[in-house]
Order: structure tokens, then sequence, then C-alpha cells
């Protein structure tokens, strides 16, 4: 009867490390976790992002006065009229943490690539066909080059920093589905 006992308790104990081992994300914690984790890694890709956006700004690529358009489109604008650039950017950050992120993290097993921060390169030219016609301001010559190449770049860059912090912070399984 004792060695039936020790079976017992030694099988348990497996069952519980196997359950630790294996990621929650069927439950409120793991859906919580993963959230956070593409917060912060859209936190992370947006301040790459801005990065890339300030240095085309200074070669006269960008104009930060682009990010009021947001603003305007949404209607913010009436609602805080203290800056519209501000708020545009915040909406831009926001939209940078949240929504692309979320649809990172549901399509990222789909893209090419082994790792998240390579499945990001892809997701950054994407996400840039919509920005590039969005926040062009008439630029021509050698500035519409300096816009179009500096803005992949700093799209690129936002993808693979997305990437890379899910990779870093995610224990993720092989497919969401």
């Amino acid at each position: 009867m004792d060695g039936e006992e020790r079976d017992i308790g030694a099988e348990m104990r497996e069952d519980v490390a196997e359950a630790a081992a294996e990621p929650d994300f069927d439950h409120l914690w793991g859906i919580v976790v993963d959230g956070l984790i593409g917060a912060v890694g859209g936190l992370v890709g947006t301040g790459a992002l801005t990065v890339g956006l300030l240095i085309a700004a200074s070669l006269g690529a960008f104009q930060i006065e682009s990010f009021g358009t947001l603003s305007e489109l949404t209607g913010f604008n009436a609602i805080l009229p203290l800056s519209p650039t501000a708020v545009g950017f915040v909406l831009f950050l926001l939209t940078g943490m949240v929504m692309w992120p979320l649809l990172f993290a549901s399509i990222g097993a789909y893209l090419p690539g082994e790792k998240y921060a390579t499945k990001g390169l892809p997701f950054g030219f994407v996400l840039w066909t919509g920005f590039a016609p969005a926040f062009y301001e008439g630029y021509t010559g050698l500035a519409l080059v300096l816009y179009l190449v500096l803005t992949l770049g700093a799209h690129f860059s936002y993808g693979f920093t997305l990437g890379a912090v899910f990779d870093y912070l995610g224990d993720r399984p092989e497919t969401l589905v």
C-alpha cells in the first residue's frame, strides 16, 4: 500500500510540473500577460520608429506636424485643442502600443521568419505601405527619396523591435489557433 501512495504522489508531482512548464495562454492571466508583452513591445517599437522619424525630420524629409492630421481625422482636435501635433502623436503611440501589437500577435505565426524579430520585418513593411501615403506632405526630388527610405527603415525598426520584445519576454506557442 505504501508503494501505491508513493506512485500516486510521484504522478501528481509530474502533472504539476508539466502544468507549470506549459504557458497559460487559455486563461485570463495568460491573456493579460500577453497584452502587457504586446504593449511593452509596441512602446519599444514606437520609440524606435519615432527615432527614425526624427532623423527624417532633421533632414527635411518628414514633418512632425503631420501627426496633427491624426487628431483632426479622429475629432480629438475639437476635444483637446491645445496642440493637435501632440494629441496626434499620443494617438500614434497608442496605436503602436495596442492595435499593431494585437495584429502582430494574431498573425505573427504566419509571417515568414523563424523568430518574431525577423517576422516583424515584413510586418513593418506592411504598416509602412499605409503610413507612407497617409503622412506624405508633397515631397519631391531628394526629399521624397529620403522620406520613403527613412520611413521604411523606421518601420523595419518598429517591426524588428516589436518582434524582439515578443521573443525576449514571451514564451509563445507555435500557433495561437
